[in-house]
């Protein structure tokens, strides 16, 4: 579900701000009476950038769907924002015009700021925008201390992703062109900002490219694939997007993304934790089997894990639990197990909610459907941020072992290793050959301790050994 620009509106009239109740009459010509030459019907809003999720202190404008001087309907997505996660399409819960863009596509804005103007109707646009452009004039120059503004608890705002209203009158504004970077002849182009950053690498022009993510939005593999049959058409299938990426090799200084800046945060807050590292060797011949028998019905490897994992978590409650505060800890009530995904330009963690309540077949619909969605920047703050244990896998690139970081807020996570051939010894003393693989538990020892994750560990492969519970 989109967020949604909660922007009641707010007078611009400075005498208006002491009485915000109070009803305003219809604009009125010179020659008409006017009771009141104080009250003007001057509804004009400021459009905030939104917070859409609870971690997010800044939002990047990845484009604007309307453009200055388009009439918005109530409902109509306004703007694409990128936020520490996700692009999310933003809407108005209001009629009336996009009267002054403020902040231009590919800008950063911190949540809370303006980024455009909105007016009531037509005939108000052009005062928005003088408005606009005297505020911008006269924010470069020296001048008295603006009046003040509401305070925060005087602002308006509706859920995550909605927006505040403030006077116009009381807050710079910068003014902008009409046309934008996105647009080509009247035509908006949504791409996904690497999407973006890619074609310039590879010298493509987006409005030649067609989308194939949510709504027709250009990702990155549409940009690569035009790329690549373009290259292909003019050097006769010699030359590759490979070999197109290579003669523009990334170099120098490179700033961080929203969603890299939001992985560096995280990183450095879970070296605040104190925590610990228990390995385990698990033999997965039923499960492979297992796996080979169903797959065909659309059931994915991610899916049996994370079925096994909940399943075991249910059994050790402790494991699943989370320390905040340092103080104490608390024992959540659902089992949610997030799952790493890289994606372009960095990392996210989506969530199977209550996976030990639903079925292998229902998870691993879910799974794609998350992984779609996530690929896309089209996941859904609690979609990504719910997760009580989170589960690493790097066993697709061959990996055997390696060690996860704990992710702030929860309470372990396990990385797991690829299921590899190994010679065993059996129990008639001969050797034999068994699929094995390792699993590393990263946990913070404030709550959980050696023997909690010994003892989930041996849950764990007792499960995945006689798998026979996940199909339940």
């Amino acid at each position: 579900m989109s967020h949604l620009l909660n922007t009641p509106f707010l007078s611009s009239s400075l005498s208006l701000r002491s009485n915000p109740n109070r009803t305003i009459p219809s604009f009125s010509s010179v020659s008409s009476p006017n009771p009141n030459p104080n009250l003007v019907r001057a509804k004009i809003r400021e459009i905030f950038m939104p917070a859409l999720s609870s971690t997010m202190t800044e939002g990047k404008i990845v484009s604007w769907i309307k453009s200055e001087g388009d009439k918005l309907s109530k409902g109509d997505s306004v703007v694409v924002v990128e936020s520490d996660k996700a692009d999310m399409d933003v809407e108005t819960f209001y009629d009336g015009y996009l009267a002054a863009i403020m902040v231009d596509e590919g800008s950063v804005a911190p949540v809370g700021s303006p980024i455009a103007l909105l007016a009531e109707t037509h005939d108000e646009i052009s005062q928005a925008r003088s408005k606009a452009q005297s505020s911008s004039s006269s924010s470069s120059s020296p001048s008295p201390s603006p009046a003040p503004l509401e305070s925060e608890s005087e602002k308006v705002s509706g859920n995550a992703g909605a927006v505040k209203a403030a006077p116009v009158v009381a807050a710079p504004v910068v003014a902008v062109a009409s046309t934008h970077p996105a647009s080509e002849g009247g035509k908006r182009i949504v791409a996904s900002p690497y999407a973006k950053k890619l074609a310039k690498e590879l010298k493509v022009e987006l409005g030649r490219v067609s989308g194939t993510g949510p709504l027709g939005r250009i990702v990155a593999k549409d940009v690569e694939a035009f790329a690549a049959s373009a290259s292909a058409s003019a050097s006769a299938g010699t030359e590759t997007v490979a070999a197109a990426a290579a003669a523009t090799a990334p170099s120098g200084v490179v700033p961080f993304t929203t969603m890299q800046n939001a992985v560096s945060r995280n990183m450095v807050e879970s070296l605040g934790v104190p925590t610990f590292r228990v390995g385990y060797t698990i033999t997965t011949d039923a499960l492979d089997a297992l796996y080979k028998k169903i797959k065909s019905k659309g059931v994915t490897m991610t899916a049996l894990l994370a079925k096994a994992t909940a399943l075991a978590l249910v059994k050790h409650p402790v494991i699943n639990s989370s320390c905040r505060d340092g103080n104490s800890f608390t024992y959540n009530s659902h089992i949610n197990i997030a799952v790493a995904v890289a994606i372009d330009g960095g990392l996210i963690t989506p969530v199977l909610q209550d996976a030990d309540k639903v079925d292998v077949y229902s998870l691993s619909r879910k799974w794609k459907e998350l992984v779609d969605k996530a690929r896309a920047k089209q996941l859904q703050p609690h979609e990504y941020t719910t997760g009580t244990f989170t589960l690493s896998n790097l066993g697709m690139f061959g990996v055997d072992r390696f060690d996860a970081i704990l992710p702030p807020g929860t309470g372990a996570i396990m990385a797991v290793g690829a299921s590899q051939p190994t010679a065993v010894a059996t129990k008639d003393g001969r050797i034999g050959k068994k699929n094995q693989m390792q699993v590393n538990v990263t946990a913070d020892h404030r709550v959980i301790y050696g023997a909690d994750l010994a003892s989930f560990l041996q849950t764990l492969s007792q499960i995945i050994e006689d798998p026979k519970d996940l199909t339940f």
